[in-house]
């Protein structure tokens, strides 16, 4: 269920979606695009799928999602934060504690991509030999 901007409850399109639609991910200017980026992204989609797990410290997530930079884990996070995707929770303690987790929409967002996750990696055997296949007629001139 899609929470209604002051444009839309004044009867106005969002700027670049099609009037008959909230949203429409395939119009340019449309918002929802962004947000589809920053899920759908490497970083995005690797990190949600790490917090499906739970709630972790920013060091913890930075291990557990390999290869990413820190500064790239500020900025996902900031980005799904923004999104509503990821809520960040200071802990009042000395030294300074921060935990990451989903919030119920990060939670519905982060499942599905679980299921994609889970095909990818079940079927790369297939993937594997496609692009055997692929090099060896695309490679072999």
């Amino acid at each position: 269920m899609a929470i209604e901007s002051s444009a839309e409850k004044a009867g106005e399109a969002m700027p670049g979606c099609p009037d008959d639609l909230a949203f429409d991910v395939f119009a340019c200017n449309c918002p929802s695009r962004e947000t589809l980026k920053h899920v759908t992204d490497r970083w995005g989609s690797l990190t949600l799928g790490a917090l499906l797990d739970g709630t972790f410290r920013f060091n913890e997530l930075r291990r557990r999602v390999e290869g990413i930079s820190e500064k790239m884990l500020a900025q996902t996070l900031h980005a799904l934060e923004r999104d509503g995707l990821v809520q960040r929770e200071a802990q009042p303690c000395n030294p300074p504690r921060v935990d990451y987790a989903l919030t119920p929409l990060g939670d519905q967002v982060a499942r599905q991509l679980r299921l994609l996750i889970d095909l990818v990696e079940d079927r790369m055997p297939q993937v594997l030999q496609a692009r055997e296949r692929y090099d060896a007629r695309h490679l072999a001139g």
